[in-house]
């Protein structure tokens, strides 16, 4: 697998002059995403912050240097999607799927959802699906090296919400696999279209946000809080990931995170995927399934977005 072969690890100065680009970086309030929208905006870009509480997103913008603005999405709610996608007029160079919930207790979105699925996978696809007409460069979307946890996550399709089986664990692992799946179809559907545009995935390592801080458990809570003390990174650091994956040059369906021990930390590198993640007729499924589901499907390209 490709590696970073730089002399120096890859970082936010290598980033090259996003002037007069558009960039979304979903759940830009905090954490990874914030990180993400500030190191965009620095190098030039303008940064919609894509968030579901608009009060906590100004206060995000106003650390932020560079062209910002807040727009309302709660992808937990398809309603909120669609009118967020409705509200889009002109071209968007870049869409990062960040946004996320992580091992939370059982419950559901508005439209009924599995809250994690729903969130992570379904709000999305709906969203990307319902952009993509817009969009000129790439779509990145962020897994988890949770998708290939023991216990070998898989997609439940004859349960997908994990009804009377429900674990929050199993719940994350199948959203983070359903991020890799989606994007690799994704790029199969692009590429088979003609269009330009690419897919990619990444995944932050072991980074100190507050993602963990909603666990259904409050021993794992506490256990997260230890971990992030003594070993996990930065929020800055895990997002380098996500900015190598939007602004390098790679192919299509690409795959990034830390190039250190177990992908915990590192420089951004090109890293390996499941099984699970790499099967093409898994990916097809869940991409008509999702469809079904939110009732958004792949849309007719035009001309200008595959030329």
């Amino acid at each position: 697998m490709a590696k970073n072969t730089q002399t120096q690890p890859w970082n936010t100065t290598d980033i090259p002059d996003q002037t007069g680009r558009t960039a979304i970086v979903t759940g830009a309030n905090s954490g990874l995403g914030l990180a993400t929208a500030t190191a965009l905006a620095a190098a030039g870009a303008h940064v919609v912050l894509a968030v579901r509480d608009t009060k906590r997103g100004e206060a995000a913008a106003a650390t932020v240097n560079g062209s910002v603005e807040v727009r309302r999405l709660d992808l937990a709610d398809l309603a909120s999607v669609r009118q967020f996608a409705a509200d889009w007029h002109g071209d968007l160079d870049l869409l990062i799927n960040n946004a996320g919930v992580m091992n939370v207790p059982e419950g559901r979105t508005k439209d009924g959802f599995e809250t994690q699925f729903g969130t992570n996978h379904l709000g999305h696809f709906a969203l990307t699906n319902l952009l993509l007409p817009h969009i000129t460069d790439r779509v990145v979307s962020l897994s988890s090296g949770a998708h290939k946890a023991p216990g070998s996550p898989r997609i439940h399709f004859d349960n997908l919400d994990l009804t009377g089986e429900y674990n929050p664990l199993t719940a994350y692992s199948q959203s983070k696999l359903a991020n890799l799946l989606f994007t690799l179809e994704l790029q199969r559907r692009l590429s088979a279209a003609g269009s330009p545009v690419r897919a990619l995935a990444a995944h932050p390592g072991l980074a100190a946000t507050n993602l963990q801080s909603h666990d259904a458990s409050l021993l794992r809570t506490l256990f997260y809080r230890l971990v992030n003390m003594l070993i996990a990174q930065g929020g800055e650091a895990g997002a380098l990931n996500s900015l190598y994956a939007a602004v390098q040059d790679l192919p299509g369906a690409s795959y990034v995170g830390p190039d250190g021990m177990f992908e915990m930390r590192g420089a951004p590198s090109l890293v390996g995927r499941s099984a699970a993640a790499s099967d093409p007729a898994t990916a097809r499924r869940l991409w008509s399934v999702s469809e079904e589901l939110t009732g958004v499907t792949f849309p007719e390209l035009t001309a200008a977005v595959r030329s």
